[in-house]
């Protein structure tokens, strides 16, 4: 709820001016009234509408800024004539207004433009910027009346007011790295694929990986989707990285890397995951000194040991992993574990120390009986490590020789059980079973259509609604479990249904190995007891969740041990924002500053981009999304090769054809 002085966001309209008292009611939306903690705002204007915060508002003004921005971003393509000189009539008209120049005719002239904008402009930033004018016009008649009557510039048209905007898309909002998505797909559809990578990499540093494995949460706030099929997203974003190595261009970055600064400062980086990656990449494009302590032998965290093969490729990710580590200012330190004792040196021996060191000791089921010593209890973090260093880097032994003509059962719903049984298949297993305590539909949106969708061809068998009671062994190994299942019962007041027992529904499931991969813990042995380090309910690393600064000056922390196991798109897009703040902190007196960019990212992502409840005009339905080619499943069974070869050269085009290039502005006065 904000508290308002007008608004007509997303039709909601509430006019409290001339009104008083206390009851006086409120937006149901989370509007930025305060800009920041000590900033509050004047008014938020954007592409569904406004809402005025300060009675003494300069509404003529307002309009005219706004109308500004679409001149300033240039994000209208320049496809139609609507949307290329639309907002440049809108702004002069304006402008002329504020100045005292205008005429009522004007008003009329800007009425007309903007309607022409809204129904015939091709993009959604030509049809939405003429919205919230047309609104102030209408609803704040006065001040536009006495600009024309009185010949007189509108009453804070020279006032030092900042008013700051950011050009956004609901795709790009629900994405954690905010990536520029209308953007890469635009250059794919250009057939412009450099293009498309350098929009990418502003935000997101591991392409090939996130046009792999990410689980594409832009998808769900496509608003393609609201019209018939979201655009296919996440395959678009890996064409450009494709073409940069498969045609061994040159490391395309999104600013010249600077020079390694000679100041001496340098940052502590405890993890080469996406986390620790993305943040020293950043943080080197800005010639800051970064090292990076890894545990294992390998780089790349997780995405290196846990994520199999057949869904990202080593070559690839090795790629990507290149990209950061052949910066000047970054090195790295293989073998290296940081312990308490070693954390305390780092952090005297180097100006910031950043935590990206991932969540790798695995749950127990919590059933009866359960033993993680007894044979054939084998951790999901513990299996995938020794799949992904034999068939990535010939180090150990195949998993096959244990598992090969062996019962597999798994206990979870996320991607690491999705990774655990299909990698069971893989390595011979006669039988792979997954038990489950929710359904289908919540396994499929913990992790993606697809994932599910393959596992069940592959042949893994899903026993959903079930949990292992009992874990029945021979004395040095599991033979088999005794397992409840569950029916959902509806709650009487409206509320999640429940899990009830089914009273006789147990039954006996034969195992040879039982693999958990409920979740995934931290190791948090790393943090001096004396530090005090503050703690989330759930045991990961507490920050503000803004500029992650822990509860210990200068000591920072982004993904897993922040936010516990979280994807690897969540873990990059902190780490884009640690990167960002630490290089202020180190050069602005150890405060920790965001950007307004950055605050306007906040604000955003609590009012929400996305409607879901839209009605989607002017654009042809039907058309269907591409579906990329698959290796068969024979094949797919007894290989490790990539599932997904991803979109030729024709489908890329068709899909990316599809997107409606979504862009909005919003803005702030304070």
């Amino acid at each position: 709820m904000s508290a308002v002085v007008f608004s007509t966001w997303q039709g909601e309209f509430i006019d409290n001016r001339q009104k008083f008292g206390d009851e006086l009611p409120e937006s149901g939306f989370k509007l930025p009234a305060e800009y920041t903690a000590d900033t509050k705002s004047k008014a938020f204007i954007g592409w569904d509408g406004v809402a005025i915060f300060d009675d003494d508002i300069d509404a003529v003004r307002l309009a005219t800024e706004y109308a500004a921005q679409y001149q300033e971003y240039s994000e209208a393509c320049g496809r139609c004539a609507p949307g290329r000189w639309g907002g440049r009539i809108l702004y002069d008209m304006l402008d002329k207004i504020a100045r005292g120049e205008g005429s009522f005719a004007d008003i009329e002239h800007l009425r007309e433009i903007s309607q022409t904008m809204m129904l015939t402009s091709k993009c959604e930033i030509g049809r939405t910027v003429p919205k919230p004018i047309l609104d102030l016009i209408e609803h704040y008649k006065g001040q536009f009346d006495t600009c024309i009557l009185e010949q007189k510039k509108s009453k804070h048209y020279e006032d030092d007011i900042d008013y700051i905007a950011k050009v956004t898309a609901p795709c790009m909002d629900v994405c954690p790295a905010h990536v520029d998505i209308p953007a890469y797909i635009e250059g794919v559809r250009d057939l412009q694929f450099s293009e498309s990578l350098a929009a990418t990499r502003q935000t997101m540093p591991l392409a090939h990986t996130c046009g792999r494995v990410c689980p594409h949460p832009c998808e769900d706030a496509c608003r393609r989707a609201n019209l018939d099929e979201p655009i296919s997203i996440m395959e678009l974003k890996r064409l450009g990285a494709d073409y940069e190595t498969d045609h061994g261009l040159a490391w395309l970055h999104p600013q010249e890397p600077k020079p390694l600064r000679n100041d001496g400062k340098k940052v502590a980086i405890i993890g080469a995951g996406p986390a620790g990656l993305t943040a020293a990449y950043y943080l080197a494009l800005e010639g800051i000194k970064v090292d990076i302590f890894e545990d294992l032998p390998v780089n790349g965290g997780e995405v290196a040991v846990g994520v199999p093969e057949y869904r990202m490729p080593i070559a690839k990710y090795q790629k990507d992993i290149d990209l950061v580590l052949e910066l000047e200012a970054v090195s790295i330190y293989n073998n290296h574990r940081v312990d308490a004792n070693r954390l305390k040196e780092l952090d005297t021996e180097y100006d910031v120390v950043m935590l990206g060191f991932g969540a790798r000791l695995s749950k127990k089921v919590r059933a009866d009986n359960e033993n993680p010593d007894m044979g054939g209890y084998w951790g999901a973090i513990s299996m995938l490590d020794k799949v992904n260093l034999w068939h990535k880097y010939d180090i150990g032994s195949p998993v096959s020789n244990e598992l090969k003509d062996k019962k597999v059962v798994c206990v979870g719903g996320g991607f690491t059980s999705m990774d655990v049984v299909r990698c069971s298949i893989r390595e011979g297993a006669e039988k792979v079973t997954m038990l489950y305590r929710r359904d289908e539909k919540t396994i499929i949106r913990n992790t993606t259509y697809e994932e599910y969708h393959e596992s069940v061809e592959e042949g893994v068998e899903f026993v959903f609604h079930s949990s292992i009671r009992e874990i029945i062994d021979d004395g040095e190994n599991i033979t088999k479990l005794i397992v409840d299942t569950f029916e959902l019962v509806p709650d009487p007041d409206g509320g999640r249904p429940q899990l009830v027992k089914i009273e006789g529904g147990d039954f006996e499931l034969e195992c040879d190995y039982l693999i958990p991969a409920v979740s995934q813990s931290l190791d948090t042995q790393i943090l001096p007891e004396e530090w005090d380090i503050k703690m989330t309910s759930w045991n990961s690393i507490l920050t503000n969740g803004k500029d992650f600064m822990t509860s210990r000056d200068g000591l920072f922390a982004a993904g897993d041990c922040e936010y516990g196991p979280m994807t690897i798109v969540n873990a990059v897009g902190q780490a884009k924002r640690v990167a960002s703040v630490i290089s202020r902190y180190l050069y602005n007196g150890g405060k920790c500053t965001l950007t307004d960019d950055e605050i306007m990212e906040d604000h955003l992502n609590k009012l929400r981009v996305y409607n879901k409840k839209e009605t989607i005009t002017g654009w042809m339905p039907g058309l269907p999304r591409e579906v990329s080619e698959k290796l068969g499943v024979e094949e797919r069974k007894t290989s490790n090769k990539e599932v997904n070869f991803g979109f030729t050269g024709e489908e890329a085009v068709a899909e990316a054809e599809r997107c409606m290039r979504c862009y909005y502005i919003s803005m702030v006065a304070i």
